[in-house]
């Protein structure tokens, strides 16, 4: 019987995310990004998640308490139908918007969020098929050049 190296339901790479709070952080993707627990939750002796895993999208995020490890961010980029009505629902779950959408270059729209845990999200929508002519033209464009200056201006620098 052949196995497939990759797990169903699986891609080459699967983040983690490492934290203090799981089940606090597993709430919030939920609300926030429609994400569904893939259950096989593993709680430890002091009660604190020793593995977890959800689905957002079609991609796994697995994540885990440890809380005698300085806190570490998780950056992950997130395709939506809509990045507007995304950054809506983040906000409600009580994410803070860091970016607010922004046509790009090369096609997609692009808002940044982060979440009470300290990790950012880079919420894209692609809105159109750039091809590399226009792509460079775009790169010389005013407007565009304008929503680069503001989205880097903005980047995202964790409280120190």
């Amino acid at each position: 019987m052949t196995v497939n190296p990759i797990p169903e339901g699986y891609h080459s790479v699967t983040p983690w995310i490492i934290g203090h709070d799981t089940a606090g952080l597993m709430d919030f993707l939920a609300a926030a990004f429609d994400a569904v627990d893939l259950g096989g939750r593993v709680v430890g002796p002091d009660g604190f998640i020793q593995h977890a895993e959800m689905r957002i999208g079609d991609s796994v995020v697995m994540m885990f308490d440890h809380p005698g490890w300085p806190p570490r961010q998780a950056f992950l980029r997130l395709y939506v139908p809509d990045v507007h009505e995304t950054l809506e629902k983040v906000v409600a779950a009580g994410g803070t918007v860091v970016t607010e959408p922004t046509h790009l270059f090369w096609g997609d729209v692009v808002g940044r969020v982060h979440d009470a845990y300290g990790n950012l999200y880079w919420v894209h929508t692609r809105i159109e098929a750039v091809d590399e002519q226009e792509l460079i033209r775009r790169l010389g464009d005013e407007t565009f050049l304008k929503a680069m200056e503001y989205v880097q201006s903005s980047l995202y620098r964790p409280e120190a």
